[in-house]
């Protein structure tokens, strides 16, 4: 064979070779082209932004249950402001509370939310004492049940949250300062309804916060006002997570989120003297500028795909009110219940609270 002949057929050789490894190539990337482009996309996972939301709030509300019952009583149970109750109500050294309460919450919905409703159910106790004149400490624990339904995604959870406060208050003639904070540990059990089945999931939460409250105490006769400013900050945190069951269940990373806020109202109120018991009643507003909040975005992944998902966050803007009736049965024993009420753009809560406190 000529060497132009053999050379000939060696470039025929190597063309055919080539042309091979092209269409090779071809069948391996075309179905790894199309099975990356329908790659399942992860199911948002919404019940999880709404239970960090609740510990936000469930944490808010402790701080400020903690802070009411630091700086309460004094306008009806002696005589510091003058307002002519008898002196059997002088300021006792030790107090304990009891407090049961049920809150319902809803979010409307919001940019990559669909909205959800809350509904709690807790009870507190605490114990506190008067270190010096003027001067109040105490510690309490608050545990709660919530549960969280998002009906439009078909998700709900359970979250039971402990926590443990302490709060205190410095009284010098109108002005009290008063002062709270909290830490709590929760467990939340997710489901998922999906078509084969539901995707359950269990994780860990925490929650920390602390609030501080100046007021001045108005007296006008057995009646007061009592403007108030208030600073509060909380933080939530909730653990990554494994879903287990239903279809295609996902993986959710750690999640954190955290508020500052200013509260700025007053407090109106009026009691009444019936031989060796109080009846007193109030009623409070309050304006709301939640100044910073951060909810950082977490993944959700499927596989090799995942999404961002984005928290709830509150409007900046709000307003908070409230009542309350007191009965102070003896200088031993004062039964009360209080409404506390929260409106914002596209959340309101309400939450009613029946209490027991006793000073010796």
């Amino acid at each position: 064979m000529s060497p132009l002949k053999s050379a000939a057929k060696r470039t025929c050789s190597v063309a055919a070779l080539s042309r091979i490894a092209t269409i090779a190539c071809a069948a391996v990337t075309l179905p790894s082209a199309a099975y990356a482009q329908f790659l399942p996309t992860p199911t948002p996972l919404y019940s999880t932004n709404s239970a960090s939301a609740a510990q936000l709030d469930l944490g808010s509300n402790f701080l400020q249950r903690l802070e009411r019952a630091a700086a309460s009583g004094n306008a009806a149970r002696d005589n510091s402001a003058g307002g002519g109750a008898s002196s059997d109500f002088a300021e006792p050294v030790y107090r304990s509370w009891f407090e049961g309460y049920g809150t319902s919450a809803r979010t409307g919905a919001q940019l990559g939310f669909p909205g959800d409703k809350r509904s709690t159910g807790g009870g507190v106790a605490g114990i506190g004492m008067t270190v010096a004149p003027g001067f109040n400490l105490g510690i309490a624990v608050d545990q709660s049940h919530t549960n969280i339904d998002v009906p439009l995604a078909l998700q709900s959870a359970k979250l039971d949250l402990t926590q443990l406060g302490v709060n205190g208050s410095y009284v010098s003639g109108p002005w009290t300062v008063a002062f709270a904070a909290v830490h709590g540990f929760a467990s939340v059990d997710a489901k998922r309804q999906t078509v084969s089945g539901f995707a359950l999931s269990n994780y860990r939460g925490a929650v920390d916060g602390a609030l501080g409250e100046l007021s001045y105490y108005q007296a006008l006769g057995h009646s007061r006002i009592v403007p108030k400013v208030a600073i509060e900050y909380v933080v939530a945190h909730t653990n990554a997570f494994n879903e287990t069951g239903g279809f295609e269940p996902v993986n959710v990373a750690e999640s954190n989120a955290q508020r500052a806020r200013v509260l700025l109202g007053a407090e109106a109120g009026h009691y009444w003297i019936v031989g060796s018991q109080i009846i007193d009643v109030s009623g409070y507003g309050k304006f709301v500028d939640n100044f910073s909040q951060t909810m950082s975005p977490y993944l959700v992944s499927l596989g090799s795909s995942s999404i961002l998902m984005q928290g709830i966050r509150e409007s900046q803007y709000g307003a908070d009110a409230g009542a309350g009736l007191s009965w102070s049965m003896n200088r031993t024993a004062r039964l009360y219940a209080n409404y506390d009420g929260k409106f914002r753009d596209g959340f309101h809560s309400h939450q009613g609270t029946l209490g027991l406190e006793f000073k010796w």
